[in-house]
Order: structure tokens, then C-alpha cells, then sequence
């Protein structure tokens, strides 16, 4: 960085790194208790440069393709608060990097109850084995798309029960002693039938210049079409919902309407697994914590926001790599508060409505709407977007003048307006001490 001396840059990360620890451990006891619920999540970041061990190609969440990445996972309490953050190399499949945080939270953070929330991309048979070898421990997921495909066929879940209710507990012996909990969401539902539509007709776009070029006798041949077809047919993963019939001179292809009938069915449909019992957590309430997730997918967002920027990342050393993600982490945690300290100045909801309907899409309140439409707060001052509620603080200046005959030294700090006195107001922070 511009003016900062490299030497004391690094130093300050080593200083940093070798307190990670003991500062998540702190954060930990701030923040998580017994019985608390955990969220878990990975996410990847690309990397330039080429030479430290951490890297390695694998499933780019920032499309690059390509590109070489690290794979780093995030615990928050259920509030979305970061907790701790763990670098993996960046091929690590997800589900390989939660049994390094179950014993975390049981050994590091000294947790003997927690209900650990994760994504359904970490429930494999060996995460939910080590899950149930730790008592104590409850968890909430979701089954896969074909795990509930199977559901359906073997008759355990039956889709008519659902025509008039969105919620709904089943069971199946192919999870004994789990909890099965069904939701249907009409606007889920809605949406993946307009993405599906949309990839298909993405994909036809793609296949009439091919069809066109047969027509024409430009393109002949069974084996040469099928390399054409095979190039762009499965790009959006829809080759399942078409059919094709390629011959030496013809190509034809059409939607196929049973298999997309099949899938359209289970539209909206989604099934949270967990082993906590009816009594610890009623159904409404898994639903509602697996929904929590969406906290640790706005971390990520936030992490690789222009205000902290996890990524690019170019530092050489593997312990370097592993103090900037640290470092953001500890960025993250400060403007996650200092959120919560401006909503009254800022777009987002004050008080979030618990919903009745733990199904259905979260409103946002009356008040935070009023806000979004008329562009002011409650009390009538405009309203701001985070970061330009930043640059109207970086307004403030402190100018400091020394005198070159007597060497006296005046110190001058700008008077803070209206918007910035009530922002430091709300951080309790007295704007005539600056």
C-alpha cells in the first residue's frame, strides 16, 4: 500500500496472527454459550500469484475459472456476528473442512451443547458420523435434490399433502432417528420454474445454428453433429430435459415435457434434516435457523465488498494468507456493529418482523419500507447507504500547524453537521472531543 512501510505492514500481520487464537477464543465467550446455534459456511477467494502452498485450483465462487484460490470457512453466532474464520487450500472439497470446526468449537471454544447449522453441501455420511460420535452436539441441514427425488419415489414424501399446507414433518427409514422437516414455497417454486425456462431456451438458442448448419449440409456427418451438440448441450446442465435424435444428415431436437413435468413437481419443495427432538425445537423454529444461513452468505458478500476485500489476495507466505483473512475477519465483525448502531440512519431494518410464517418470503417492516420510499429516516434526516455514510465521517478533518518561529502547535478538527454528530452520537462518542 501507498505510504505504508512493507516491514512494519508484515509485522503488524505476525503480530496479528499469533493472537488469532486467543482473540476468536474471546469472541467465542462474547458471543456463543452453551446450547447456542453456530452457522458454518465456506466460501473461496482467487489469488494472485503463484507460489503459496495454500493454492490450488478447485470451485470458484467468484467465477474465475481457472484460477488458482484458497477456500476459507466462517463461524458466526445465529445474529451473523463472525466468530472465527479457518484457510483451507483451495481444493478442499467443503464438507472436508467441518470436522477441523466441530473441534474447535468442542476443544478451543470449550462448547459441550451447540447446534451446529451447515449447509446440505456438508452433510456427507462422514460429517453426520462424526457429528453423532459428539454428544451434545445437535445439528440442522437439507437434504439434496436427489435425495428428495427418492423420497418422492419411495412414497415417504407425498406432494398432493402439500396442495393447501407449506410445512410439514415425515419420516423415512433411510434416516433413522432424524427429524425429516417439508416446506413448500410458491415464490421458490415460481422462480426455479423461470430459471429453468430461461436455461432452456438458452440452450435451443444454442442448438438452432447447429440444426441450421446440418440443414444446410454444411455440417454432415453422425460423429461430427454429436461433437457440436456435445459442446454446448449440457453447458447449463439441462441436457436431461431434451431430446435428441442426430443421423448422419439430420439433427432434431425438443424439450422433453415428462422429464421437466417430473422436476417442475418438486418446485418449492425443500426438506431440512436434524436430530434435535420435537421438544428442544419445534419445526417452525428449524426452519427459521437454517434460514439464519443467509447471515453467513452476507458475510462473504461484505468480505469481498470494495470496503474490505479479501480478494485479491497476493501475499507470498501461507501465515501471511492466513492473517489478511483474519484481518477481515476482524473488519467484518467491526462494521457488522457499527451496522447495528446506524439502522437508524441507514436503509436497513431497525426491527426486523418475526414472521408468523417461518415458510414464507421475510418482509421487510412497515418502517424500514417508509424509508426505502421517501428516502428519509424516522425522524426526518436523509437516509444513507453504509458506505456513503463513511465518506460523510471521512469529512471530518483534523488539521494540526506548527509554527516555524515559536514551533507552537494548534490543532484544528472540523465541526461535525447534523448527520455526523447523530452517526457518532449513536456510536456513543461525544463529536466536541474529537
Amino acid at each position: 500500500m501507498e505510504g505504508v512501510d512493507a516491514d512494519q505492514l508484515y509485522a503488524a500481520l505476525d503480530w496479528l496472527l499469533a493472537r488469532q487464537q486467543r482473540l476468536e477464543a474471546r469472541l467465542a465467550r462474547r458471543h456463543l454459550g452453551e446450547g447456542s446455534h453456530v452457522l458454518y459456511d465456506v466460501s473461496s477467494s482467487y489469488f494472485e500469484g503463484r507460489s503459496c502452498p495454500l493454492l490450488a485450483l478447485g470451485y470458484s465462487r467468484d467465477r474465475r475459472r481457472g484460477s488458482l484460490q484458497i477456500v476459507y470457512g466462517l463461524l458466526c453466532d445465529h445474529e451473523g456476528r463472525p466468530v472465527a474464520i479457518e484457510v483451507f487450500p483451495g481444493g478442499l472439497h467443503d464438507d472436508k473442512t467441518l470436522p477441523a470446526q466441530i473441534a474447535k468449537l468442542r476443544g478451543r471454544f470449550g462448547l459441550t451443547t451447540l447446534v451446529l447449522v451447515v449447509d446440505r453441501g456438508m452433510a456427507t455420511r462422514a460429517n453426520l458420523a462424526t457429528l453423532a460420535a459428539e454428544p451434545g452436539l445437535g445439528w440442522i441441514t437439507a437434504l439434496k435434490a436427489p435425495q428428495v427425488k427418492k423420497l418422492v419415489k419411495q412414497g415417504a414424501l407425498q406432494l398432493s399433502l402439500f396442495d393447501e399446507h407449506n410445512l410439514g414433518e415425515i419420516e423415512s427409514a433411510d434416516y433413522p432417528g432424524e427429524r425429516l422437516v417439508v416446506c413448500r414455497s410458491p415464490l421458490v417454486a415460481a422462480e426455479r420454474a423461470r430459471k429453468r425456462d430461461d436455461l432452456l431456451a438458452a440452450t435451443e438458442a444454442a442448438l438452432a445454428p447447429i440444426k441450421q448448419r446440418v440443414d444446410a449440409g454444411t455440417l454432415a456427418g453422425a460423429a461430427a453433429i454429436a461433437l457440436a451438440v456435445g459442446q454446448v448441450i449440457n453447458k447449463r446442465k439441462v441436457k436431461k430435459h431434451f431430446q435428441l435424435a442426430i443421423a448422419d444428415d439430420s439433427f432434431e431436437y425438443s424439450r422433453d415435457p415428462e422429464q421437466i413435468a417430473e422436476e417442475a413437481a418438486l418446485d418449492g419443495f425443500y426438506v431440512l434434516r436434524t436430530n434435535l427432538a420435537e421438544q428442544t425445537l419445534a419445526s417452525g423454529d428449524i426452519v427459521r435457523s437454517y434460514k439464519q444461513l443467509a447471515h453467513a452468505e452476507r458475510a462473504f458478500r461484505t468480505l469481498k465488498s470494495p470496503e474490505l476485500e479479501i480478494r485479491p489476495i497476493r501475499h507470498r507466505r501461507e501465515d501471511r494468507v492466513r492473517a489478511h483473512a483474519f484481518l477481515c475477519l476482524l473488519a467484518y465483525y467491526l462494521e457488522w456493529h457499527l451496522r447495528q448502531a446506524w439502522a437508524p440512519l441507514l436503509f436497513i431494518d431497525e426491527q426486523p418482523p418475526l414472521a408468523a410464517d417461518p415458510v414464507a418470503k421475510a418482509e421487510r417492516s412497515p418502517a424500514a419500507k417508509r424509508k426505502a420510499s421517501t428516502q428519509r429516516t424516522a425522524d426526518g434526516e436523509v437516509c444513507h447507504s453504509f458506505p456513503r455514510l463513511l465518506a460523510e465521517l471521512a469529512l471530518i478533518v483534523r488539521d494540526t500547524t506548527r509554527t516555524t518561529d515559536t514551533a507552537a502547535v494548534f490543532t484544528k478538527t472540523t465541526n461535525a453537521n447534523p448527520t455526523q454528530t447523530r452517526a457518532l452520537t449513536l456510536l456513543q462518542l461525544d463529536p466536541k472531543r474529537l
